[in-house]
């Protein structure tokens, strides 16, 4: 919205700095943050008063988990506020990759709510079932997929970049659609299931969040992307500002959920960060890429699919507990030492996969 006070510039004045990407995503940053902490603590407020009991706790989760009992869940909702007004506030509304990050992530945390208000109205941690949230997700996944794909150059167009292989494009024909649906529905899911420790899902959510805004930038330019022989994908240099408003929004969220947390992200912040975060892979061609840079929800998906696959087929267990974060927890290992290490871990995935923007 503040974009179109460049209208006013002489190019030589203040107005002028609303040109910049760059800046309008500082802008964007700040604008979340602030928004953060004015309403972080007026909406756990009303979370407590509304939810009473809070969410509700699994009866064969970790021990150490019941302690939390009565901590309200819905902080997603903090999140999703502060980075959507910030993302409106700073980025060019005329921009279809922006309103495509936005359907997800809005879309995406409906659905999170609808689940997390179930959950605490029936004090029972079932929730919507999850084959309606599974169809609900990618009928929200092919809208996204396939709007993305019109918006992309001819040439990229139901077509798979591979990273490190600068010239190789693998043309998916229509196949590529179901590939996008997978890849947003699977990082929705994945985030989903990586939030169960105090900080766990949020940090890495800012720090992929934060690798796939510098490569939505450096792929939106073609000077960038012609020096580093990566696919040119005009417009989605405006990705970095909402990117810019998650991480504020993120880091305004994660100074209540720091343990012991004050309030959960619940389904409707894990679910709209995840499909966010899958959604900028979609629409910068770097769905691989996530794949890394997102590592540690991959593992953290992969670990609930082979335990119970294992299960299954022989009624033994691979992991104490899964997903692999509750493992380490039953292993003894203290909570902030699980979730540090996670973090760092996520940073080290992040580099891996920047990196590949110059291994070609």
């Amino acid at each position: 919205m503040l974009y179109w006070l460049t209208a006013l510039s002489d190019g030589g004045d203040v107005f002028n700095l609303f040109r910049y990407i760059t800046f309008r995503a500082g802008g964007a940053f700040m604008t979340a943050l602030i928004f953060g902490f004015i309403f972080g603590r007026p909406l756990i407020n009303v979370l407590r008063r509304r939810q009473g009991k809070g969410q509700p706790i699994r009866n064969d989760g970790p021990e150490g988990h019941f302690v939390k009992a009565g901590t309200p869940t819905m902080g997603g909702l903090l999140i999703v506020g502060a980075l959507v007004t910030s993302t409106l506030l700073w980025a060019r509304l005329d921009n279809g990759y922006v309103w495509i990050v936005l359907f997800v992530t809005l879309a995406f945390g409906l659905i999170g709510f609808a689940d997390d208000y179930a959950k605490v109205s029936k004090q029972n941690t079932k929730g919507v079932p999850g084959r309606v949230r599974l169809l609900l997700g990618f009928a929200i996944a092919f809208v996204a997929s396939y709007w993305a794909s019109m918006l992309h150059p001819e040439e990229l167009q139901f077509r798979l970049a591979l990273p490190v292989f600068k010239d190789v494009l693998w043309n998916m024909s229509y196949f590529f659609l179901p590939f996008a649906m997978f890849v947003i529905v699977g990082a929705a899911n994945a985030v989903n299931l990586t939030d169960g420790l105090d900080g766990l899902a949020i940090m890495p959510s800012m720090i992929a969040a934060g690798a796939l805004g510098i490569i939505a930038y450096t792929v939106g330019r073609v000077d960038f992307s012609e020096y580093l022989d990566v696919h040119y994908v005009p417009g989605t240099g405006e990705i970095l500002i909402f990117v810019a408003g998650l991480i504020g929004g993120g880091l305004g969220f994660l100074w209540y959920n720091a343990p012991p947390a004050a309030v959960f992200m619940g389904d409707t912040g894990s679910l709209a960060l995840g499909g966010a975060i899958g959604a900028i892979g979609v629409a910068t061609k770097h769905e691989i890429v996530l794949g890394i840079v997102g590592g540690i929800f991959v593992v953290e998906a992969l670990s609930v699919i082979i335990q119970v696959a294992y299960f299954k087929r022989t009624g033994k267990r691979v992991f104490l507990m899964a997903p692999i974060h509750h493992h380490y927890e039953k292993k003894g290992w203290a909570e902030p030492t699980i979730v540090i290490r996670f973090w760092i871990i996520s940073l080290i995935l992040a580099l891996v996969g920047l990196a590949t923007l110059k291994l070609r």
